[in-house]
């Protein structure tokens, strides 16, 4: 779909659960007023009432609802995080659906004129939606730093929670080994805003 958007340039943007994406797209909109397409934003909009939310219900119950009538999306973690084959049930019946909408507002942005985009997937390889973007920029950092930041973020997460969800992810030197630029988050901010505005100067050409 993107060869087809040869007026935007589409930033996929990736890396695992704690690295840094969100400091990154963050600094794209506020720094550079790119438009961001975020996967997580869609797929909490998917499981809205009206939207996927009866199939979920259907599968687990309605006690996976919270007193409000909306998907309890912690009771919905617990299940999936320790559930391989749940959790490829639930992404088969969102990304689909996240794909589409991504596709439409790209659509969108492109009848506008709009010079670039950045889509922000978690899961860009694992949920094959590289055919969205232009290019691909993954965020790393060290592992002792991805584990802090989400005890930081979470703290209500135990040890083997988190690393549940580190682990149902691709491993990061994988999706390093498919990108077009690699930000390294493991420094200072100053230090990873600089490889921002780098990357954002690279059209292609592969860095040097």
């Amino acid at each position: 779909m993107a060869n087809s958007l040869n007026s935007l340039r589409v930033i996929g943007l990736t890396g695992n659960v704690g690295m840094g994406k969100t400091t990154v797209s963050n600094y794209l909109a506020k720094a550079y007023q790119l438009p961001i397409l975020d996967a997580d934003l869609y797929a909490r909009q998917a499981v809205e009432p009206g939207q996927l939310l009866p199939q979920i219900v259907a599968r687990y119950g309605a006690n996976i609802l919270g007193d409000d009538g909306r998907l309890n999306r912690q009771r919905l973690g617990e299940i999936l995080f320790g559930d391989a084959a749940e959790r490829a049930w639930i992404e088969q019946l969102i990304h689909p659906a996240v794909h589409c909408q991504i596709e439409a507002d790209l659509q969108a942005l492109t009848a506008e004129k709009q010079p670039t985009a950045v889509v922000v997937v978690p899961l860009l390889f694992e949920a094959n939606m590289r055919d969205l973007v232009s290019e691909i920029w993954v965020v790393q950092s060290s592992a002792a730093l991805q584990l802090e930041r989400l005890r930081q973020r979470d703290p209500q997460l135990s040890l083997a929670q988190i690393q549940a969800r580190i682990s149902s992810q691709m491993p990061i030197e994988q999706k390093i080994a498919q990108a077009d630029w690699v930000l390294d988050n493991s420094g200072s901010q100053r230090d990873l805003l600089s490889q921002i505005d780098q990357a954002l100067q690279w059209v292609n050409k592969p860095p040097s």
